[in-house]
């Protein structure tokens, strides 16, 4: 049984067209949606945090620096074991071979019964879908079911890699935070292992690459966002109005600030537009580690006057669906600023 969507079939109508037609869109010479020009994002050595003095001070200013001007950043000696890196790819590519049908029909024991998705079940036009499949698991749902050996080392893994992450992740949330003067353990309090979730995500071969993304442009609604990706490539990113596009660099992590540190930060630290383009003929796998809050931890900046009004995660959460439905994508942070700062 065939393993990938159908996307060919679902979206028939988006497409405006049958695949099987001579006009088809690669042949027929379609306008790329893609291009952008190749980056190397800054790279941090996070080595150096552990031997003290002004290495441990000049890793800590790059780190800042690369939240407040790219907002994306990629980090070496991380800490995380490339057996683990390894490991969590072959088990990733492995639950992604599974049936179609099988995955679609929630009969994967390992994850909750809503944690398949594929395409953009709200798209209403090629710009808005989604050519990409994805695994979201919360770390809150409770797990008991009996599972195989298979399905077992998949689980063991996942947990082992999300513990690694997440420790990272509290790390450099710890360092943004001390160096825009906040000392407090705002951010262990609010983001526990159980409020954060990984995505593992597959994006397809798209015999329309040129017109559809792997994944629309967007920007994240967490705290930080923390990437492991093949060697594939894809990931873009806006930078000074222009798509800059991510090499991938061997073993390397990507961190990237999420909508609500821009917001707890008071714009000091940049949640930045990015997207993942298809690519014709390569599969491209990445796991993403989204550090995220309760639903009813509050978002204010403590410095003032504070570009945004106070907001829970719940009331942001509820904004950001109700906009995908309603218009297409989503809105995000202009939704919450200030009225004295809203231009309408």
């Amino acid at each position: 049984m065939d393993s990938n969507p159908p996307f060919e079939k679902t979206y028939e109508t988006l497409l405006g067209r049958s695949w099987k037609d001579d006009d088809h869109p690669i042949k027929s010479g379609c306008v790329a949606v893609a291009g952008g020009l190749a980056h190397d994002l800054p790279l941090i050595d996070l080595g150096r945090l552990e031997l003290g003095g002004w290495l441990r001070e000049e890793c800590k200013r790059e780190i800042v620096d690369a939240s407040k001007e790219w907002g994306f950043f990629q980090v070496s000696n991380h800490g995380i074991a490339k057996e683990l890196l390894e490991r969590i790819s072959v088990e990733q590519i492995k639950v992604f071979r599974q049936p179609f049908e099988k995955k679609q029909n929630n009969k994967l024991s390992n994850f909750s019964p809503d944690s398949y998705r594929w395409g953009a079940p709200t798209a209403t036009s090629l710009q808005q879908l989604s050519w990409s499949e994805a695994f979201h698991i919360p770390f809150a749902v409770e797990d008991d079911q009996t599972v195989d050996d298979d399905e077992d080392t998949l689980r063991s893994t996942i947990e082992e890699f999300a513990e690694a992450v997440s420790n990272l992740a509290q790390r450099l949330a710890k360092i943004l935070a001390e160096e825009a003067g906040d000392n407090s353990s705002y951010f262990v309090d609010s983001c526990s292992r159980k409020t954060c979730y990984l995505r593992l995500n597959r994006y397809p071969p798209c015999p329309i690459s040129a017109e559809v993304f792997g994944l629309m442009p967007h920007t994240d609604s967490d705290f930080l966002t923390i990437l492991y990706q093949d060697q594939v490539g894809g990931l873009q990113l806006l930078r000074d109005g222009r798509w800059i596009t991510v090499k991938p660099i061997q073993e390397a992590l990507i961190v990237n600030v999420g909508d609500l540190f821009q917001a707890w930060s008071n714009g000091a630290y940049k949640s930045v537009e990015h997207r993942v383009m298809t690519n014709n003929n390569l599969e491209r796998f990445s796991v993403a580690y989204f550090m995220c809050p309760s639903n009813d931890t509050v978002i204010e900046s403590f410095q003032q006057p504070s570009m945004y009004r106070k907001f829970s995660f719940k009331e942001f959460r509820q904004q950001v669906q109700d906009d995908v439905k309603t218009m297409g994508c989503k809105i995000g942070l202009p939704r919450f600023l200030n009225e004295t700062m809203n231009v309408r």
